[in-house]
Order: structure tokens, then C-alpha cells, then sequence
């Protein structure tokens, strides 16, 4: 039983069609006879007559055969194989006939144009026709030599099921360079992206270097932003910062350099100064061993000049260069610091038998400039002070003359002795606590207070507010442990009468008799010698709840009064910062 081959759609059989007319056969209608397998079946000779659509010619011979089988695909393959083999073996005679050599590059075996619908065509219907054998008698004129094979193409391989077949690529020429691969677009080689798009502009773009907007867009992820993310500007922003950081750096430099650029200022500029001879009288006291730079400075606290500057450009421009004497002097306030020069240098302005003792000066430190004043040797009048505080008519709780030697500006009488000399000085005192109103049996409390606040208080009207202070530490309703906490007094016990600042350890040394911090109540003497005003604000306090004060600038006096402990330390912190920068006062 002939198994019939899967019927195809009329598109192949018109195709099939199309491809026998190009082939020269005309359109069949019919099945084409297979080819044999085996040799090239003769021809059979001509009976002048064509055979009737579908019956096979009659010979007279030979029986009729039964109908072909259709063929498989892999029997086409073998027999398109055998074709090729048979045609490339025909071409190689020939050219051996003719003596040329044969090509290197044989040409691909084809077989003849029919042969492909000859294979398909079983493929598209049963086949009806007479068969190859009845075939095979009919007489054909035998072919001169056998046609070149044309490749087959894609298209028949396609009809016929199979795959496209392949075409060999023909040999490079000796010498000549491998073609190189072109990439398909500029970026391709660069970025080693397999995909490779056809690009009309590849060739152009490959023969530039890139630019770097476009390698930037090649390296790009357009997946990275979301579509809804705005850009960023980071143009602003870069702005922004660069001027913060460049203010910074001015900021810092201002305030590192604000030191050295100010010292540059003003040594390109004069110093301070007055002009004139001044106003009023004054007596200035030279001291043994002072220097043009502290003779300066005392003047300066005193008001006669307007910086030390001005004196010591004076001084260093003299000629020749001055010489300074002990004692004491008749000046103005407010002089220039020439006038204030000329009148040191002057002998007319000496004072004979004349010193000064500034008020809160120890008595320790007030002998030197008496010394001076008067000419009595240092010796005597310190021999003087240590005689019992009886002999002077003072308190029976004095022990020293500490706090009876009324501060002032003396001029005595050049016969008295050290004793003489000392006793004028206390009954000064006395004086002046009288003047105040103060009874005698008060004087020592009045005169230990007053010291206290003398050496403590620095302006004028701070006095009364730190009398006050110390009165409101001294009531156990408000203070409750009475302790003073006086680091002047602290000061005092150690030998330090010029100084106010005292350490953690001295303060907490109770073998220290004048240390407030440790023992309550007012010291047990006097730390200094007060005047009228220290008196009257010991006698009059001012009116408040002060508790804490701190004197935060000591060139100027000012200072800072607190009720609460928050206060005070705020206070503090602020002293700290300014005797940092003064370090001579440490």
C-alpha cells in the first residue's frame, strides 16, 4: 500500500510551479517521475507519439511497472550528494581533457533546475503519472556534457524542509589582510556590548574618537533615575558650600591673626599721649630699684601719662640718657609724657622729707617708700614696726601696726626718728575713724572689715556693695556657714600681699590663719591699711542680696555681683578667661 506524503497548501504547489517554468519544464499538473537511485537511466528511444496524460507509453516490451514510491528527505539528501560528487568528478575530467588544472575553489555541486521539483513534487500529491521505469524507454537525446549545478538556494531548502545550505567562504588571497569585523555601533568595541545594532553611521563614527558627552551617554544607565526624580542642581549647592568654606577660613584667619595684624597697627601708629603740662598737683613717688618701664606704668595708674609708650619713646630719645632718684615728686594729672619727663628730671620738683602710701598697701610694703621719703634706713623702721602695738596705743587684739597706717601723701619734719615717724601714721588713722564716728572700742572691728573690702573692692561704688557681701555672709540666716571665702585673705597668710589670686591647695590649708575659706567668720587682722572710703563703705553698706562678687577685670576694677551659685560661676568662668590673657597678674 503507497503511503500518501502530507498534502502542502496550494502556496507550494504554485511555488513549485513557478520554480519547473524557470527550469524551462512547463507547469505540470501531474507528479514528476522520481529519480533513480541508482545509474542515469538511458533514454528511451522516440515512438513519435506522446504518451496519454497519466498512462505510460507503450513499447511492446516491457510489462508496466507499479507505481513509484514518493522519496524521503534523507533519499534526496544521499541522491543530491551523489549528484554533486558525479559533477564535480565530470568537471575534473574535463579540465584534465583540456590541460588546465582544476580551480582550488571547485564550484559547489548543483544539480539540474527540474531535479528540485522533482523531489518535492511527491511531497505535494500522490503521484498519477507513469513511473521512472516507463519512463526510462522513451527516447531523450543524451546530454553533451552535464550542466553546471546552480547552488541551491535558501528558498528551496525551505520548500523542501531542510536547512539553508552553506556556502564555503572563499580562501583570503596570499599576502592579503583578514577582513576585520566592523562593529555596528561606535561604542560596541568600547563598552563590550554584545548586541550589535546595524547603524548606518557606524562606519563614520568609527573612524573619530568618541567624545566624552558621547562615552558618558554610551557608560549611562537609563534605568538609574526614576522618571518622577528630579535633577539635581548641584551647581547651587557647590556654590554655597565653597563660600561657607571660604568664610570659615577668613573667620579663622581674622581671629588667629587679629593678635599679630593689631601689634603691627600700633607700632606703625603713635602712641597715646597728652598734651601740656597737665592740670592739678600730685606727688609721685619714685621707688629704689624702679626701671623706666615701671616708672612708666606708675604713672599711668596714677593719671599723670596716657600709655607707657609715650613715656618710654621719651625716654629711649633723651640725651643724654636720664637718671632717676628715689623719693618723692610734685606733678600734674594728665601731663604729656615729655612735660611728665622734664619734671622728674627737674630738682625743683623733689620733695625733701615726702612719701606716699597708697591705700591698701601692706605695712610690710609701706616702710620701703618711707624709707625713701624720709632717708631713715629700712632697718631702723622695721625695727620700729615690730615693737608691741601697745606702745602705738592701738587695740589690745592688734598684734602688728597692720591697718593703723593711715594711707596718704606725707611731708615731715626731717628730725624725727623711725618710731616718730610711724606713730604720725597711726594717729592719722585715728583721725580719720574719728572723723567717721567710729568709738574707739569699734576700731578694731571697723578697721578689719574695712581693710577686707579695701583690698578686695576695685571702683568706687563697688565698696559698699562688697561691705555688703561680706556682712550678708556673716548672718547665719543668709549664709549659714559663715565662711568669708576671701581669696585676699588667703593671699594675705601666705606672704603674697601684692597678689589676690590664691591656689586650690592654699585655700584649702587650715594651718593659715587669714584663710576664709576654711576658718568662719572676719579674718583675725587687718590685710591692709584702709582709707577714708573703705572706712566709710565698711560703716555704710550698700543695700542687696549679693552673696557672690568677682572682679573680672583687674586693670580696670570691674566686677560682677551674684546672688545664686549659677550666677557666680558664670562670673568666674569670665575672671579665668581675662587673667588668661593677662598672665602678669597670675
Amino acid at each position: 500500500m503507497t503511503q500518501l506524503p502530507p498534502e502542502r497548501s496550494d502556496a507550494d504547489a504554485l511555488a513549485a510551479d513557478w520554480r519547473a517554468l524557470l527550469g524551462t519544464d512547463a507547469p505540470t499538473t501531474g507528479s514528476i517521475p522520481a529519480p533513480s537511485t541508482g545509474a542515469t537511466p538511458a533514454p528511451a528511444p522516440s515512438t513519435g507519439a506522446t504518451p496519454a496524460r497519466g498512462h505510460a507509453p507503450s513499447t511492446g516490451a516491457s510489462p508496466a511497472p507499479a507505481a513509484a514510491q514518493p522519496m524521503t528527505r534523507r533519499e534526496i539528501r544521499e541522491a543530491e550528494q551523489r549528484a554533486a560528487a558525479q559533477a564535480e568528478a565530470e568537471s575534473a575530467a574535463a579540465a584534465a581533457a583540456a590541460g588546465t588544472s582544476p580551480s582550488p575553489h571547485p564550484a559547489a555541486p548543483v544539480q539540474p533546475q527540474q531535479e528540485p521539483l522533482q523531489q518535492l513534487q511527491p511531497l505535494r500529491r500522490p503521484q498519477t503519472g507513469p513511473s521512472f521505469e516507463e519512463l526510462a524507454g522513451a527516447q531523450h537525446p543524451a546530454p553533451a556534457a552535464p550542466a553546471p549545478a546552480q547552488p541551491r538556494s535558501a528558498f528551496d531548502a525551505h520548500l523542501a524542509g531542510e536547512a539553508p545550505p552553506i556556502v564555503p567562504r572563499p580562501a583570503a588571497e596570499p599576502g592579503s589582510e583578514p577582513p576585520q569585523p566592523t562593529s555596528a555601533s561606535p561604542f560596541a568595541d568600547l563598552l563590550g556590548d554584545p548586541h550589535q545594532s546595524v547603524d548606518p553611521m557606524a562606519d563614520e563614527l568609527g573612524r573619530r574618537k568618541p567624545s566624552r558627552a558621547e562615552r558618558r551617554a554610551a557608560a549611562s544607565d537609563p534605568y538609574d533615575q526614576h522618571p518622577d526624580e528630579k535633577p539635581r542642581r548641584r551647581g547651587a549647592w557647590g556654590c554655597l558650600i565653597g563660600l561657607l568654606v571660604v568664610a570659615a577660613l577668613g573667620a579663622g584667619a581674622f581671629f588667629f591673626l587679629q593678635g599679630p595684624i593689631n601689634a603691627v597697627i600700633e607700632r606703625f601708629q603713635p602712641a597715646a599721649d597728652y598734651e601740656g603740662a597737665g592740670t592739678g598737683e600730685l606727688v609721685f613717688m619714685i621707688h629704689e630699684g624702679d626701671t623706666g618701664e615701671s616708672i612708666a606704668s606708675n604713672l599711668v595708674d596714677a593719671d599723670v601719662v596716657a600709655s607707657t609708650d609715650a613715656f618710654i619713646e621719651a625716654v629711649a630719645e633723651a640725651d643724654p640718657s636720664p637718671v632717676f632718684y628715689p623719693g618723692a615728686y610734685q606733678l600734674a594729672e594728665q601731663m604729656s609724657a615729655q612735660a611728665a619727663l622734664d619734671a622728674l628730671l627737674d630738682p625743683a620738683n623733689k620733695l625733701e622729707n615726702t612719701f606716699v602710701i597708697p591705700e591698701g598697701t601692706a605695712t610690710v610694703d609701706a616702710l620701703t617708700p618711707i624709707s625713701e621719703g624720709t632717708g631713715i634706713p629700712l632697718e631702723e623702721l622695721q625695727a620700729a614696726a615690730a615693737e608691741p602695738p601697745a606702745s602705738y596705743g592701738l587695740p589690745p587684739e592688734a598684734t602688728s601696726l597692720e591697718g593703723f597706717l593711715f594711707p596718704a601723701t606725707y611731708t615731715l619734719d626731717p628730725n624725727l626718728d623711725a618710731h616718730a615717724v610711724l606713730q604720725t601714721l597711726v594717729d592719722r588713722q585715728f583721725q580719720a575713724l574719728d572723723e567717721a564716728g567710729v568709738a574707739p572700742e569699734d576700731r578694731w572691728k571697723t578697721i578689719v572689715l574695712a581693710a577686707l573690702v579695701q583690698r578686695e573692692a576695685g571702683l568706687k561704688d563697688d565698696f559698699y556693695k562688697v561691705s555688703r557681701v561680706f556682712l550678708n555672709r556673716l548672718d547665719p540666716a543668709k549664709w549659714e556657714s559663715g565662711l568669708l571665702q576671701s581669696d585676699a585673705t588667703v593671699a594675705y597668710g601666705t606672704g603674697n600681699t601684692h597678689l589676690v589670686t590664691t591656689t586650690d591647695a592654699e585655700r584649702a590649708d587650715a594651718s593659715n590663719r587669714y584663710n576664709t575659706y576654711v576658718h568662719p567668720g572676719l579674718p583675725v587682722g587687718p590685710i591692709s591699711n584702709p582709707g577714708d572710703l573703705a572706712i566709710d563703705a565698711a560703716l555704710h553698706p550698700a543695700d542687696g542680696p549679693w552673696l557672690f562678687f568677682v572682679t573680672w577685670n583687674l586693670d580696670t576694677g570691674e566686677t560682677i555681683f551674684s546672688s545664686t551659685v549659677e550666677e557666680h560661676d558664670a562670673a568666674v568662668a569670665k575672671w579665668l578667661a581675662w587673667m588668661e590673657e593677662h598672665p602678669e597678674y597670675g
